[in-house]
């Protein structure tokens, strides 16, 4: 029987990893990941979750188990933040280049310098073209449930890649919300024993992470190029049947919030979208017809979706809560794949974007009433001044 409880994204995580039955997880203390892998030592311990807990050396070490693991055929756990992410950077290519669909929990962090500790979503999305399945959650019951969904997701046959998925530092990962834990039967159903069809074994020996000729490579890429084509579907029938077994509501790609009628948009991911509904509810009441549309996956990342959400509004600002130093638009990275989305299109509303939260700052109010008026004068002329604001360092 399903029931409420209040939980942070941290224990949200962990508990997702325990409805999901992992069978190896491996840790290595980070803040502010770390009260997942606390979490979940706890569950070993006392008895409620049959794992193997490996304690690593280290960031790469780390992943490194998780990848062995999964290559082993047995469904593989872990995580990290900040500069422990970087750290591990040349273990991602090949847990997906083999085809190994670990996972692993991210509770972003800023990079140093400044290495102020605070959210931003840097970190992994540095590693964002390394052939992972990523998104972000907005909530501790999204962390819970998107945990479940990207193993489902990543260990399809017809995908078989590993997984990140992110939280936002503190703002969701340490801040309690309610989170409905389903009936382990019902997980049981929705998520079947992950099947990897090449282990490790000596009795079926094969080849795991050969050295190979310049020639054969390009074959590899492909594959894993091809897998992203088709993760496309397989994320819409995880999400379909996701929402049909727990009775969500999660769209596969972008949800739309007051967007019907909307002039100009807030594009966002993570959790600074709980204050953008807010932001829209106030800016609403002040006759600013104003929407917001939030990505929930960034690899795949949903092009169609996007630019369909898109093409309706006059004016988009996407808010940024990563860098992209000396990128074509010089501001984050989500406004270049915004760009590229609405390219084709015969009418394109005026895009720019927002670097905000940066460092682990709160994005406020006052700061979106700010977005909302660059926004409407960009409806009204229908063009942008500025590509990119750094929002409290613009002159008045």
């Amino acid at each position: 029987m399903a029931k409420e409880v209040f939980y942070s994204g941290c224990a949200a995580a962990a508990y997702g990893a325990k409805f999901s039955r992992v069978e190896v997880i491996s840790s290595y203390p980070i803040r502010p990941y770390t009260g997942i892998m606390m979490e979940l030592s706890k569950l070993v311990a006392n008895g409620d979750l049959d794992a193997e807990f490996v304690h690593g050396e280290g960031e790469h070490a780390q992943v490194s188990i998780a990848y062995g693991a999964s290559a082993a055929g047995a469904r593989a756990y872990t995580g990290s933040s900040g500069v422990g992410v970087t750290y591990a950077m040349e273990c991602y290519s090949p847990a997906a280049g083999g085809r190994l669909p670990c996972q692993m929990a991210i509770a972003d962090r800023a990079l140093d310098p400044p290495g102020d500790f605070g959210s931003e979503h840097t970190d992994v999305m540095s590693a964002r073209d390394q052939g992972w399945i990523m998104g972000w959650a907005e909530t501790p019951q999204e962390v819970f449930d998107n945990t479940i969904m990207y193993y489902r997701i990543g260990e399809d046959p017809r995908v078989m890649l590993p997984q990140f998925c992110c939280q936002d530092g503190y703002f969701v990962s340490h801040i309690p919300g309610k989170v409905i834990l389903p009936d382990q039967k019902a997980v049981d159903e929705y998520l079947p024993p992950y099947n990897n069809p090449h282990p490790l074994d000596p009795t079926r020996p094969v080849s795991h992470g050969p050295q190979i000729f310049p020639d054969q490579g390009p074959a590899i890429d492909l594959q894993r190029a091809q897998a992203f084509l088709d993760t496309p579907k397989v994320i819409a029938e995880a999400v379909k049947d996701f929402n049909k077994q727990f009775g969500r509501k999660y769209s596969p790609f972008v949800e739309e919030y007051m967007t019907d009628d909307a002039d100009i948009a807030f594009f966002i991911m993570g959790g600074h979208a709980r204050t953008a509904r807010f932001a829209v509810n106030h800016l609403r009441k002040k006759g600013v017809k104003a929407g917001m549309v939030k990505l929930r996956f960034v690899r795949p990342w949903p092009t169609e979706a996007v630019a369909e959400a898109l093409s309706k509004f006059k004016a988009v600002g996407t808010i940024e809560t990563s860098t992209s130093y000396g990128g074509a638009m010089r501001g984050g990275n989500l406004i270049h794949e915004v760009r590229a989305s609405l390219y084709d299109l015969p009418k394109r509303p005026a895009v720019t974007s927002f670097m905000a939260g940066l460092g682990g700052e709160v994005v406020t109010l006052n700061e979106f009433y700010e977005m909302a008026k660059i926004l409407t004068e960009a409806a009204k002329s229908g063009k942008v001044k500025k590509g990119v604001y750094w929002l409290g360092f613009e002159p008045d």
